[in-house]
C-alpha cells in the first residue's frame, strides 16, 4: 500500500464510501438521490483506479459487486441454524385448519395461553433463498439453502448484489436471511440476449435467479442485476426483538432491503383480504409471487411452539392458486366448430387450475395427440396461460399403469352429420366434417353470431339456440329478427318476463357495425382482427361484397388465401340471399372502425398483439382503445408486430415476442399510451 500515492488512496476511500451509500439510497431506502448513469460513472472511475493499482481492492468493497475472480466450484457450508420450509395451504378452509390447529397448542402452553395471537402477512417471493452471515457488521459468508443442513457457499456472488449490505449500520454479528430475485424486465432482457445466440430461454423469474446465483463466474452474476429481500434474523445476541413486524423494521435499520408490503393482522378474516388483494395484483409488481407467508407475530409463541420435522409451526404458506397441475384424462371426444373443423377434446378428472375449475382441455389436431402420445387413463400436466382454454402440457409417463389406452384416430365423427364422414383439410393438420351443413355446425354459427364481439345478444345463449333449431324456428340469422311473442311461450319453461327480455335484446341488436357484423357471419379465414381490417378499408358492406380478389389481396393483413375466401363468400348465391333477408331486418351504423368516420392518429401504423388477462380492463376495451387512437390489433406476432402487450399468465406470443425482438409492454407501460 505505500507505493500508492496517499492522494489516490484518499479517493478511493471517498469513492468506495460514496458509492455504498448511493446502494443503500436505491435498494434498500428506495430514495435515490443520483441517476443510474451517474452511479454507473462513479464505480467506472473506482474501477479505473483499482485497475492501475490492484492493492487498493484490499480496503475497499463497493466494487466488489461487479464480480471477483471465477470460482472453480462451490464450496459445500454447514448452516449453524437448520433452514425450514414452510408448510403449504391453498384455501381458505386449510387455512382455518392450521389455524385452529395452531391455538389448540398454544391453548395446552401454559407459557403462552394468555399471548396475543397475530398474524404477519408477508410477499412470498419466488426466488431463491439465501443465507447470510456477518462478524462485526462485515459480510463474510453467503450460502444457498441447499438440503436445510448443508448449502453452497455463493459468497462472492451475492457481493454482486447491490441491495445485499457488504458492512451494516451497526457492528453486529448475525445470520441473516431472505429471497435472491431476479426482476421480470430483467428476465425479459436476458431471454432476448439468449435468443440472439441461440441459447435456451429462462421459464420463469425464479429459474432464472438461480441459475444466476451458480455461475462461477461473478462477473456474470453482476450482468444479470439480481436484487434481494431479507425477511428473518437466525441469530442476533441482545437485539432480537419481540415481534416479526418489529424483526423487519430492524432488518430495514441494518441495512438490508426487506420488502414494503406486510401488514400484521388481529384475525383470520384481515389475511384472507390480503391474500385475495395480492391474489389480484401479483402481477403489477416487477418480482414474481407465488403467494403470502402468515408468521405467528410473537416471537415468544414462535419459540414454544417450535418446528415438525421440516417446517415451523407458528407459520405457513398460503400459496396463490395453481396454473399448473396434474390431472387425469378419462376420455377423448370430438367439438364440431362452426367451420365444420374436428377438435379432439379431452375430458379431464376435475381439477383446480388458476383459481377455476376445469374437466375439459383441447388437443388441438391428430399430430398433437401423436406428439404428447397422451392416452386415456394417462397423468398429465394441465396448464392454464395466457388464453382462458387449458392446455395439456405433457404426459407424465412414469405414472403408466399399462392400463391406459392409446388413441385411435377415427373415420367418422356423428356430430358432423349424416355418416359422419371427416376428411383431413389439405396442408393442414386439421380435419374437418365432410357435410358442411350438419345441425352442430349450425348451432355453432349460430352461438358465433349472438356472441359479444358479433350481435352481442345477451339473452339468447346455446341452450335456447338449440331449442330455436331444434323447433324450426331458425334456420338463418334474419329468422332471430322476426321472432314473436307467441312463438316462444309456446315452448316450454318460457315465461312472460325471460320471452319479453329476449325480445328486446334481440331488438337492441338491430343496430350493429360493420366489423361486428364480418365477425358474425362466419366467413371462413375471416377472425376479429381481419374483420376490423376489411371494414376499415372499404367502410360500406356493399363495397366489400363486389370487392375483387386483387384489391383484397393489396389489404395489409390479407393474403391469398383469405381473399379468395372472402371473393368466395360473396359470390355464393345462398350467402347472398341470407344477404339479403338479414340487412332488411338490421341497420349498420357508422363507427370509428370504418374508413367513414374521423379518428385518433396517435397510434396510426402501430400494430399489438395482446397476451395474458389484463387487471384494470378486459381484451376487447383494449382493443378498442387502440383501434380508437388509429392502432391495428393482431392474433399473432411476427417481425411486423410493434408492441406485445402481456398481461398475467402470458402465453406462448410473449415468448415469440423476445425471440423476434418485439419490444414488450407491461400493462401499465400500456395505459401509459392513454
Amino acid at each position: 500500500m505505500s507505493k500508492i500515492p496517499q492522494e489516490i488512496i484518499e479517493q478511493a476511500k471517498k469513492l468506495n464510501a460514496i458509492i455504498r451509500r448511493h446502494q443503500y439510497l436505491y435498494h434498500t431506502m428506495d430514495t435515490p438521490e443520483i441517476s443510474d448513469e451517474a452511479y454507473d460513472s462513479l464505480l467506472r472511475e473506482l474501477l479505473s483506479l483499482e485497475e492501475k493499482y490492484p492493492e487498493l481492492k484490499k480496503i475497499n468493497d463497493a466494487s466488489e459487486r461487479v464480480g471477483g475472480e471465477p470460482l472453480s466450484e462451490f464450496k459445500k457450508v454447514r448452516h449453524e441454524f437448520r433452514q425450514w420450509s414452510f408448510d403449504d395451504v391453498f384455501d381458505f378452509g386449510e387455512l382455518q385448519k392450521w389455524d385452529e390447529k395452531v391455538r389448540k397448542m398454544i391453548e395446552k402452553n401454559p407459557e403462552i395461553a394468555k399471548e396475543k395471537v397475530e398474524y404477519c402477512c408477508e410477499l412470498k417471493i419466488d426466488g431463491l433463498k439465501v443465507i447470510l452471515t456477518y462478524e462485526h457488521g462485515e459480510f463474510r459468508q453467503g450460502a444457498t439453502r441447499g438440503d436445510g443442513e448443508v448449502g453452497e457457499e455463493v459468497t462472492q456472488n451475492l457481493k454482486t448484489i447491490r441491495s445485499i449490505p457488504l458492512q451494516l449500520a451497526k457492528p453486529v454479528s448475525c445470520i441473516a436471511v431472505g429471497e435472491c430475485w431476479l426482476s421480470k424486465k430483467q428476465l425479459e432482457k436476458i431471454n432476448a440476449s439468449r435468443a440472439k445466440v441461440g441459447e435456451p430461454l429462462f421459464a420463469n423469474t425464479r429459474n432464472a435467479a438461480a441459475g444466476s446465483l451458480r455461475q462461477l463466474d461473478p462477473k456474470i452474476v453482476s450482468d444479470r442485476n439480481l436484487d434481494s429481500f431479507i425477511y428473518d434474523l437466525d441469530e442476533i445476541p441482545a437485539l432480537m426483538p419481540e415481534n416479526q413486524d418489529e424483526e423487519l423494521v430492524l432488518l430495514s435499520n441494518l441495512g438490508f432491503q426487506t420488502n414494503p408490503h406486510y401488514k400484521v393482522f388481529d384475525s383470520l378474516a384481515g389475511v384472507q383480504k390480503f391474500y385475495e388483494a395480492w391474489s389480484r395484483k401479483k402481477n403489477s409488481l416487477d418480482y414474481g409471487l407465488d403467494g403470502i407467508v402468515i408468521k405467528i407475530n410473537s416471537r415468544k409463541i414462535q419459540t414454544a411452539l417450535g418446528y415438525t420435522a421440516k417446517s415451523p409451526r407458528w407459520a405457513i404458506a398460503y400459496k396463490f392458486p395453481a396454473e399448473q397441475v396434474t390431472t387425469v384424462v378419462e376420455d377423448i371426444a370430438f367439438q364440431v366448430g362452426r367451420m365444420g373443423t374436428v377438435t379432439p377434446v379431452a375430458h379431464l378428472r376435475p381439477v383446480v387450475v388458476a383459481g377455476s375449475t376445469v374437466s375439459r382441455a383441447t388437443l388441438h389436431n391428430e399430430d398433437e395427440i401423436a406428439r404428447l402420445d397422451v392416452r386415456v387413463g394417462d397423468t398429465v400436466i394441465l396448464q392454464k396461460a395466457g388464453d382462458v382454454i387449458p392446455d395439456i402440457v405433457s404426459v407424465v409417463k412414469e405414472l403408466r399403469t399399462g392400463k391406459e389406452k392409446k388413441f385411435v384416430w377415427p373415420k367418422a365423427v356423428m356430430a358432423c352429420g349424416g355418416d359422419g364422414a371427416i376428411e383431413r383439410i389439405p396442408g393442414q393438420s386439421a380435419w374437418r366434417c365432410v357435410n358442411k351443413n350438419s345441425f352442430e355446425q349450425q348451432k355453432r354459427k349460430f352461438e358465433h353470431f349472438v356472441s359479444k364481439q358479433a350481435l352481442n345478444i345477451v339473452d339468447l345463449g346455446p341452450k335456447i339456440i338449440e331449442t330455436f333449431l331444434k323447433e324450426n324456428l331458425i334456420s338463418e340469422y334474419a329468422d332471430i329478427f322476426t321472432l314473436e311473442k307467441g312463438d316462444l311461450l309456446a315452448l316450454p319453461r318460457f315465461a312472460e318476463k325471460s320471452v319479453s327480455g329476449l325480445l328486446s335484446a334481440v331488438s337492441s341488436a338491430r343496430k350493429t357495425t360493420l366489423p361486428r357484423l364480418l365477425i358474425g357471419l362466419s366467413i371462413p379465414q375471416v377472425g376479429e382482427e381481419t374483420a376490423y381490417d376489411l371494414a376499415e378499408h372499404f367502410g360500406t358492406l356493399e363495397k366489400l361484397c363486389t370487392a375483387s380478389y386483387e384489391n383484397l389481396e393489396k389489404i395489409n393483413g390479407v393474403g391469398p388465401i383469405v381473399a379468395q375466401s372472402v371473393v368466395d363468400f360473396f359470390a355464393d348465391k345462398n350467402n347472398q340471399k341470407m344477404l339479403q333477408n338479414f340487412l332488411r331486418q338490421i341497420t349498420i351504423e357508422k363507427s370509428a372502425s370504418t374508413g367513414t368516420s374521423q379518428k385518433s392518429t396517435e397510434l396510426a401504423g402501430k400494430t399489438f398483439v395482446l397476451t395474458g388477462t389484463l387487471a384494470t380492463m378486459s381484451r376487447d376495451e383494449a382493443k378498442q382503445k387502440i383501434r380508437a387512437l388509429g392502432g391495428n390489433v393482431s392474433s399473432s406476432v411476427s417481425r411486423e408486430t410493434s408492441f406485445v402487450v402481456a398481461g398475467e399468465n402470458p402465453g406462448s406470443k410473449k415468448e415469440n415476442a423476445q425471440k423476434l425482438g418485439v419490444k414488450i409492454l407491461s400493462e401499465e407501460e400500456f395505459l401509459k399510451l392513454f
